[in-house]
């Protein structure tokens, strides 16, 4: 997978693999409720409602997997007490920073069309 930025060279692995302590970091800070710990992870300018909205109380999100490549680090999880999946796409800036996220939530399972 390249960058989404044709003409625009990826970040090196070392960049890559900071923003993924970057996301794990922003977790955690988000769950202690620590919002300047979780602000110093942010691009200057960083983009989307996802990464200034401030979080519940007492949400957790319990992280299942991981995939980065790129200036690109997808977390896939389950918040809880809510109990609703979701999969986090964040964007890194040329260091590493959180640029840009936005989140998107499972829905109710499929019906099987052989129950029809």
């Amino acid at each position: 997978m390249n960058s989404r930025h044709a003409g625009r060279v990826p970040p090196s692995r070392v960049v890559t693999d900071s923003g993924v302590d970057h996301v794990r970091l922003a977790y955690h800070y988000l769950d202690t409720g620590d919002l300047d710990g979780y602000g110093s992870l942010l691009h200057a300018g960083a983009l989307g409602a996802d990464l200034e909205r401030p979080p519940v109380p007492g949400t957790r999100h319990h992280i299942t997997r991981i995939v980065a490549d790129g200036d690109c680090v997808v977390a896939m999880g389950r918040l809880a007490p809510q109990q609703r999946d979701f999969v986090d796409v964040f964007t890194l800036s040329a260091e590493g920073m959180l640029r840009a996220c936005s989140r998107y939530y499972g829905g109710p399972p499929l019906q099987s069309l052989s129950g029809r």
